[in-house]
């Protein structure tokens, strides 16, 4: 394991086994390379592993195999792989870092290629056969568990330290408080029946003070360098020529390094083999990072004591976050017993004592403004508002999207109910404005108001509609009649603004007032039930499915939830439940079960957010369909109607899926 340069990063990647000839061989190992096989190994699903069998003319010095690592086939997890930086971010480590580990268990690379445009990758590394792969259910023996924990030390002890010239290794913490609790409600619902009763009280409180919990470790003075991120024994090759090789460095960022520590000790040994030989194996970590790391053995200890949660988090997102199997069931909860037993053997919980939960978050009044456009080519700041009037008989929404990186703006402004056929403006290709409070489209213009940050929002519409008499059309791209439309609104908060943890986006409960006019017949509303919501990030709207429900109740309850649908994980759900003269309830807990035609509407919808159970009676249905620049095509069935809940309360409220078809 010698390096003497760093590997350059090449552009020229070798996407897949097809494409590997004998003079690249030839060239990157150096040597005359005469012919080699290729076979699949490992079971990875962000990537792909092949042995590559190598003969030499003339008995050349060269590797007999090497592994030769590639993107995924598979469209959804090569997106997953790009999206969250996992290839580049092992590109960059076996390029940049595993030259300067001299001495630790980092097989060596050859190549190194990466194209951020399509996140194909290859990367040609020193293959560690006959090694055996770790068994995390079975666990490790004291043995291996030992040098593992002696090589991870001789990993971190080099990178100690801010690592200054590695920008891209410093990265923001993608849990919170929000997406873990929406995760662990997926994962209670699936394993509540396998978790001890000990066990499931560390995962409630911790899920319960998690952003308290990172706030205090953020402060915490502990060692911070290079952390693998996934030290686990199946990542882990024992035996070969250098007795561990450790792969999958895709997780690879700068934080607390103990965390590595106390990730494997957690996990890699059954509990009692791990009690009966803690102290042993701190030191054999302690003596991997070698007396110039400056750090002194109860310091590791506590550290490890502190981190010991790591395992907890990540037994619980992991489980939700890829495709669910028999063995992955074992291994999760394998991993969930032995970090939560871990916690408690370590004294952990007295980290959390002082910690308490976070009140909901509001936006400021600024954030009613418009926002700095990001880079990302899905960059998209959106303001939404819509109306129901159960009454008049009479719906409606309106959306300005901006999506300056792309040069456009969407103006949408939909109309529908019983009495009356689906109206819509629709310019997906507007100009983007100078001013985003008017925006003007074809044959359209909306006009944005801001009368009273967060309390009072006026929108105009005015322009040319199409009448659809089946909205089902709408999603086919079909033509309507047209007529003449105009909307003077004003949404009036009613409740309490409510702000995403998990995104910069905040919703609004409110009422409405203010005229619609279709075709020379006028609608008056006062004081009618309404929600708006502004978000402003890189929105992929093709890239995962969700549910939208914004509901409220005759007696003042407003009731907002999302159930996310993102592939290969768990349900994810986001809310809120706002009763009169109660503070606002944070809502993890969100699903649906619907039921949509053959023309891809709504029929049926039952809503539970929290523990409440609704019912949707559908009255009025505006749907629009969203096609993207590579041609993906989206539908968002969006539906207004009446509401019962299981307890007996009826209200109104609009409905929107993201079906990416």
């Amino acid at each position: 394991m010698d390096y003497v340069d760093r590997v350059p990063v090449s552009n020229s990647v070798v996407p897949e086994p097809a494409d590997l000839t004998t003079p690249w061989l030839t060239e990157i190992l150096g040597a005359p390379v005469t012919g080699f096989t290729v076979e699949r190994i490992g079971t990875g699903q962000m990537s792909e592993c092949y042995r590559v069998a190598v003969s030499y003319a003339d008995q050349a010095d060269g590797p007999s195999s090497v592994v030769f690592k590639v993107a995924a086939a598979d469209p959804s997890s090569r997106q997953t792989g790009m999206a969250l930086g996992l290839y580049e971010r092992e590109v960059r480590f076996y390029a940049d870092i595993a030259p300067r580990l001299t001495d630790a268990p980092v097989a060596r690379c050859h190549h190194a290629a990466y194209t951020a445009d399509t996140g194909a990758f290859d990367l040609l590394l020193g293959d560690a056969a006959p090694a055996t792969v770790g068994d995390e259910i079975r666990g490790a023996t004291v043995q291996q568990a030992t040098l593992a924990l002696r090589q991870l030390g001789r990993v971190h002890a080099p990178l100690i330290g801010p690592l200054d010239d590695l920008p891209w290794l410093h990265r923001p913490n993608p849990l919170n408080g929000a997406l873990i609790a929406a995760l662990y409600a997926g994962f209670v619902d699936r394993y509540a029946d396998r978790i001890a009763a000990d066990h499931r009280a560390v995962c409630d409180r911790l899920v319960e003070v998690f952003d308290a919990y990172l706030a205090a470790d953020a402060e915490a003075d502990q060692p911070r360098g290079l952390v693998h991120g996934d030290y686990r024994l199946d990542n882990m090759l024992f035996g070969g020529r250098d007795g561990l090789t450790v792969v999958d460095w895709q997780t690879v960022t700068w934080g607390p390094v103990l965390a590595d520590a106390a990730y494997f000790l957690g996990s890699a040994l059954p509990i009692e083999l791990r009690q009966a030989h803690y102290d042993e194996l701190l030191a054999a970590y302690h003596d991997g990072l070698g007396p110039d790391a400056g750090i002194d053995l109860g310091t590791v200890r506590d550290g490890v004591r502190r981190q010991s949660f790591f395992g907890v988090i990540m037994a619980i997102a992991s489980s939700m976050m890829v495709e669910r199997t028999d063995r992955g069931d074992e291994m999760f909860m394998t991993m969930l017993a032995r970090h939560c037993q871990h916690v408690l053997d370590s004294g952990a919980m007295a980290v959390l004592d002082n910690a308490t939960p976070p009140e909901p978050l509001q936006p400021v009044a600024s954030d009613e403004d418009i926002h700095p456009v990001g880079d990302d080519v899905f960059w998209n700041e959106s303001w939404y508002f819509d109306f129901a009037d159960p009454a008049a008989r009479v719906g409606g929404w309106i959306r300005l999207g901006l999506v300056p990186n792309q040069q456009h703006c969407w103006i949408n402004a939909l109309l529908c109910g019983t009495d009356m056929p689906t109206v819509a403006l629709l310019d997906w290709q507007a100009p983007v404005p100078n001013d985003h409070t008017h925006a003007v489209g074809d044959g359209m213009s909306l006009t944005l108001d801001v009368v009273d940050p967060l309390r009072t929002f006026r929108v105009q519409v005015e322009g040319t509609g199409a009448v659809f008499d089946h909205p089902a059309a709408v999603l086919r791209g079909e033509s309507g009649r047209p007529v003449p439309v105009a909307m003077d609104l004003t949404w009036h908060t009613a409740g309490v603004p409510y702000q995403y943890r998990m995104s910069t986006r905040y919703e609004l409960p409110a009422t409405v007032t203010g005229t619609v006019t279709v075709d020379g017949q006028t609608y008056e509303l006062e004081s009618v039930a309404g929600q708006r919501d502004h978000s402003w990030a890189p929105r992929d709207w093709w890239s995962m499915e969700w549910m939208w429900s914004a509901l409220h109740l005759d007696d003042g309850t407003h009731l907002h939830g999302v159930d996310m649908r993102i592939p290969g994980m768990g349900p994810i759900g986001i809310g809120y439940r706002q009763r009169p003269g109660e503070p606002l309830r944070e809502i993890t807990s969100v699903s649906v079960v619907e039921a949509f035609d053959a023309d891809g509407l709504p029929t049926t919808a039952e809503v539970t957010i929290g523990d409440l159970t609704v019912d949707i009676e559908m009255l009025g249905h505006a749907p629009v369909q969203l096609i993207s620049t590579d041609s993906r095509v989206s539908q968002f069935p969006r539906v207004w109607g009446t509401v019962r809940t299981t307890d007996g309360r009826t209200g109104v409220g609009w409905l929107e899926w993201n079906r990416n078809r």
